[in-house]
């Protein structure tokens, strides 16, 4: 396909630029939000949540380990979900019907990260009490 070269050829390029744009997987996913459509947190970048149970997910080969998550139902569409918990001992300042906020774990393309198969999402604050503060001790967790 030879592209104009003329004086007046600026809206043909720019047509066809248009036309070619579509063959990106990006641009596409991104112009008809496909992402909204199966994401549980519907194209927000965190989401508040109850906390339905605690949960132990084996990792994947080669490493051999229980990664500490939680079942999580979040609050603005009753869909449920799974969060990984990050730290060590964090699983002990979070109960059952605690209030979490979670976000995205940050794997490529939105996907699960590292050995932990089917996790996309990680705790980040219980009860309004970021998790970080917690576990240095800087806070303690309020009773509701």
């Amino acid at each position: 396909m030879r592209l104009g070269k003329g004086e007046f050829a600026a809206r043909k390029l720019i047509l066809i630029r248009k036309k070619f744009r579509w063959s990106s997987r990006y641009y596409t996913k991104r112009v008809l939000r496909l992402k909204e459509l199966y994401d549980p947190l519907e194209g927000a970048p965190m989401a508040r949540g109850i906390v339905l149970e605690k949960v132990g997910i084996a990792s994947k080969q080669p490493n051999s380990a229980v990664r500490k998550c939680v079942r999580v139902q979040l609050i603005k569409n009753g869909k449920e979900v799974t969060a990984f918990v990050p730290k060590d001992g964090a699983l002990n300042f979070i109960n059952e019907r605690d209030e979490v906020i979670i976000a995205g774990i940050g794997g490529s393309l939105g996907r699960s990260m590292g050995d932990i198969p089917g996790v996309r999402y990680k705790v980040i604050s219980v009860n309004g009490v970021s998790l970080d503060a917690l576990l240095k001790g800087k806070k303690q967790k309020p009773t509701r």
